[in-house]
């Protein structure tokens, strides 16, 4: 308790946790658009369940990772090399995720163009997803989600107590604003195609950190703060001209 204490004295411990939550918000509104496009495909008395154990999922995976943080610094290590390109086990769960995120992505926007089911690549059988499968799909991705961030938590700070805050902090604002974005891109047919498109985005950036390229994070969510404000523009645009008409 003493220990705590000491830490949390020095301005510089307050500085790392506050740098560490908006780092760790910022990588959790990634985690967010998945659960909220992939429980809008439920039925409705689903959805709220569905995201609170995809939320869920994602804190107890982080707290249990860095219940092993000495194990997660490992996942650095190369353990296999491709084409003279060196992976570690971080790096292919990157690259799997990524994978992973882009077909989901291709997929989701492929039935939102054409939503008439056909026998295709994308799909053969029934489109609707199985309250079981949204959950798996789910806890998958935070899988993937989690993992980024503890060995991003490990690379700003050395105190754990520091990264435990930072991440129960982060997963409560999840919690929160997890049913208002949800109902937000459900209110908004349009926003459904650009959450794809941020879900393509980041999930190309995930591959591409996998295989050793390095692509500043203040660029991806630049370009998808644009997006969203345009879009936003495009939204209350419509709704004056309908108030107009009406």
């Amino acid at each position: 308790m003493t220990d705590l204490l000491t830490l949390f004295a020095e301005p510089a411990t307050w500085a790392a946790l506050a740098a560490l939550i908006a780092m760790e918000v910022v990588l959790g509104i990634d985690n967010l658009i998945f659960i909220s496009i992939l429980t809008n495909k439920l039925p409705a008395h689903q959805r709220v369940t569905a995201r609170r154990i995809g939320i869920a999922g994602a804190l107890l995976l982080r707290l249990g990772l860095l219940a092993t943080i000495s194990f997660i610094v490992k996942l650095t290590a190369p353990v296999i090399d491709i084409f003279g390109q060196a992976l570690s086990w971080r790096d292919i769960i990157l690259i799997a995720g990524g994978l992973f995120l882009v077909w989901k992505a291709t997929k989701e926007i492929h039935h939102s163009v054409d939503p008439a089911p056909n026998d295709d690549m994308f799909e053969s059988k029934a489109v609707n997803l199985g309250y079981a499968a949204a959950i798996g799909q789910i806890l998958l991705l935070d899988m993937v989600f989690s993992i980024d961030s503890i060995i991003t938590a490990v690379g700003m700070t050395d105190h754990l107590p520091v990264m435990v805050i930072a991440v129960l902090v982060t997963v409560i604002v999840m919690l929160v604003a997890a049913t208002p974005l949800a109902n937000f891109i459900q209110a908004n047919p349009t926003l459904i195609m650009l959450a794809l498109g941020f879900l393509l985005l980041i999930g190309t950036t995930l591959i591409a950190e996998g295989f050793g390229a390095k692509i500043p994070k203040g660029y991806v969510y630049a370009a998808m703060a644009f997006s969203a404000f345009v879009e936003g523009l495009n939204i209350f645009a419509r709704r004056r001209k309908a108030k107009k008409s009406g």
